[in-house]
């Protein structure tokens, strides 16, 4: 009988984003795909070390350890590695005790097209066209930072995502006002329409599904639990149309951040998240510092 994903939040990652595998992709990036594949295949037995967003993989899929049937999370593969680097990608996964069972490998072409047929809710890449075209297709992607601090361990049974607002759970919409007529401009713009939810950005379908796990998490049913964080350059007065719009979407979060322009990155270092998704170049290098990152490239800001 064929098997489906119905019901899971899937989640799309490449090699990079799973694996630290910058030494390898330097020979990569140098043009010779041979000395690459033999690289990779002279290391098949040797595991990759942790990348940016293994930590993120490790506590969504401890969601499936439960004592009901079905998987809530389902973890895919989604790599321009070749099929024999894939060998080690995967060898790579059962030894740092991640149950992924299912990946595709394009051997340098552009994957993203396989998020249709996953139908994924989350696309992690260090390949920022492969984000692009991922975005544009209507997928929630990030560019991950390989360069990221790694997540805390100080909370091993709970997993923690932060996510920016405007141009990620929102739209860009308001973010529109303030780059063409500034912050007073933007400030009227919230507060006269703060009854009015804005529109949904690219991140809202994953933050939906999160959503549905954390109320399951809070049964009891799973041995994770699941807190999410909005930190937002926003301050009062449009604080309030944010906060109004997850209302009327019935979504809850359990932090808010509105820090008015501050740095975010020490509030993101006292947060702990295993991952942070924002779209400003300047947020995300300074979260980076702190925890493991992921930009959502837009038009204001793309890369």
């Amino acid at each position: 009988m064929a098997q489906d994903l119905k019901d899971r939040l899937v989640v799309a990652i490449s090699s990079r984003a799973l694996f630290d595998f910058e030494a390898e992709n330097r020979v990569f990036e140098q043009g010779d795909d041979a000395a690459y594949m033999r690289l990779q295949l002279e290391r098949i037995e040797q595991p990759a070390p942790p990348g940016v967003a293994l930590q993120l993989v490790r506590k969504l899929l401890a969601f499936n350890r439960s004592e009901l049937e079905r998987d809530r999370v389902e973890v895919v593969l989604l790599s321009r590695n070749d099929p024999v680097s894939g060998l080690r990608v995967f060898h790579s996964a059962a030894h740092h005790a991640m149950p992924i069972q299912r990946g595709v490998f394009t051997r340098g072409r552009a994957p993203y097209h396989y998020l249709h047929a996953l139908q994924a809710h989350l696309f992690l890449s260090a390949n920022l066209d492969d984000v692009r075209a991922a975005l544009a297709a209507g997928f929630p992607a990030a560019r991950v930072y390989p360069e990221s601090a790694r997540a805390s361990e100080a909370h091993a049974d709970e997993l923690r995502i932060a996510f920016d607002g405007d141009a990620v759970l929102f739209s860009d919409e308001a973010e529109r006002v303030y780059q063409s007529d500034g912050l007073p401009a933007f400030q009227r713009h919230e507060t006269d329409r703060v009854d009015t939810p804005l529109p949904p950005g690219p991140f809202k379908p994953l933050l939906e599904a999160l959503h549905r796990m954390q109320r399951e998490a809070a049964s009891g049913t799973v041995p994770m639990r699941l807190r999410t964080a909005l930190v937002t350059a926003r301050s009062a007065p449009a604080h309030a149309r944010a906060i109004r719009t997850l209302m009327a979407w019935n979504i809850e979060i359990d932090e808010a951040m509105f820090l008015g322009g501050l740095d975010k990155g020490p509030f993101l270092r006292e947060f702990q998240p295993d991952f942070f998704f924002d779209d400003q170049t300047g947020h995300v290098r300074s979260a980076a510092r702190h925890v493991p990152s992921g930009q959502v490239p837009g038009e204001f800001d793309p890369v």
